[in-house]
């Protein structure tokens, strides 16, 4: 399949992306899926991500490829006055500029927002970071694996695990991500009344703690405290899928309605009736009970018949799958999720759509995750910049074009 034409709901934004890993530039992209121009702007070396995982070229390892779609690729030397001059150009004719440095470097590189303000009035700055400038951590480093365990998600594992582990997953940067680009869009919405940008800091560990414990808050959630923190039912060892014949289930029969029919589906209607499950705070009351039951009973079964019965009576249930049973899930199958796409230089790529529905104006991929600096003399051009200008940037090492045939 051939890159899409179609203009998004973001069509005609640009937005500078000088963040690097998973979190910045994750929500770079969901801007560019909605049509927003994304200029990703590199240092010579690159984003770290062009090196992990597996690679056809040394520049476009997987974990880059999966988070940099429909964005173009510049490089500058940010180290150098010259690149910080050329950026503060790009700026200047910019809606949007993410990054990830620290605010001390940050400065360094001229990254601060009350200078480039000056340049650009109507620019959204959005600086992710671990903590909150205005607070006692401010300035410390912040990964994934440090924000899981800071926040207190690491520790909830312990419940199944028996000692802290860490959710396989970068769940904090993807989380992070879509509230940065939230948080993007709620200021280009108002600027559209003000006339006028403003900064948008969104510090990893406010943003995972806000998000832990909304359920979990639970007894504190009142001063006094009317109990402890932790919502109990989640944090149950036995919460976890069922084993069955063949696999695992997820059995979530939520209503009454669907715990009779489970009953009755399984041979015990007198259950029905019984005080100890008859009811949601009972079988709150008596969960133990509860799922002792259950896993004695989807013992009986394989996951497909489960399945069907469950279907059948309409009551809440799932296969537990492998990730690579997604590849072809007969539903994502169904709704072309997964779509294959030539990359000029890769081959054929594995591309996940966009789940977000909007029926008028949705969501594209136009361009696949780009060569390090294949866009820099085009996007120069377009800002501006006269030819023997940016021969000279190229020719000084301010600036790297990619060129067809290099191998990074």
């Amino acid at each position: 399949m051939k890159p899409e034409s179609r203009k998004g709901p973001l069509a005609g934004i640009k937005v500078l992306d000088l963040a690097s890993v998973i979190m910045g530039p994750v929500a770079a992209q969901h801007l560019a899926d909605m049509g927003a121009d994304v200029i990703k702007v590199e240092a010579p070396e690159g984003d770290l991500t062009r090196s992990i995982g597996p690679r056809k070229s040394a520049d476009m390892g997987a974990v880059f490829i999966t988070c940099n779609r429909n964005k173009r690729s510049i490089v500058l030397d940010l180290k150098q006055p010259r690149a910080r001059e050329v950026l503060h150009r790009l700026v200047a004719g910019s809606d949007v500029l993410i990054h990830s440095v620290r605010t001390a470097p940050a400065r360094k590189l001229g990254l601060d927002y009350g200078e480039l303000r000056k340049l650009n009035e109507r620019l959204v700055y959005c600086h992710v970071k671990g903590y909150s400038d205005d607070g006692a951590y401010a300035g410390q480093p912040a990964f994934d694996d440090t924000m899981q365990a800071e926040s207190g998600l690491a520790m909830l594992q312990s419940v199944v695990a028996g000692e802290p582990r860490y959710v396989p997953s970068s769940i904090v940067d993807k989380i992070c991500a879509i509230h940065a680009a939230y948080a993007i869009l709620l200021a280009l919405f108002e600027r559209e009344h003000s006339g006028q940008g403003q900064e948008v800091e969104l510090p990893m560990f406010e943003t995972i703690t806000a998000f832990n414990l909304t359920e979990h808050l639970w007894g504190e959630a009142f001063q006094p405290p009317l109990g402890s923190m932790g919502y109990d039912s989640v944090r149950r060892g036995v919460r976890k899928p069922y084993p069955t014949k063949d696999g695992y289930l997820a059995f979530l029969p939520y209503s009454d309605l669907h715990w009779h029919k489970f009953f009755r589906l399984v041979g015990r209607p007198e259950l029905v009736d019984d005080e100890r499950l008859s009811t949601f705070p009972a079988r709150m009351k008596n969960y133990d009970l509860v799922f002792s039951f259950v896993r004695e009973t989807l013992r009986e079964r394989t996951t497909a018949e489960w399945v069907k019965l469950f279907g059948d009576q309409d009551i809440p249930m799932a296969a537990v799958n492998q990730i690579e049973d997604m590849l072809e899930h007969p539903h994502l199958k169904s709704v072309d999720f997964w779509q294959s796409m030539e990359h000029p230089t890769e081959g054929t790529l594995r591309v996940a759509s966009n789940p977000i529905g909007l029926k008028r104006t949705p969501p594209s991929i136009r361009r696949l995750a780009p060569r390090l600096g294949e866009h820099t003399r085009e996007v120069l051009r377009e800002y501006e910049f006269r030819g023997d200008e940016v021969d000279g940037l190229l020719a000084e090492g301010v600036a790297r074009q990619w060129q067809a045939g290099a191998t990074v």
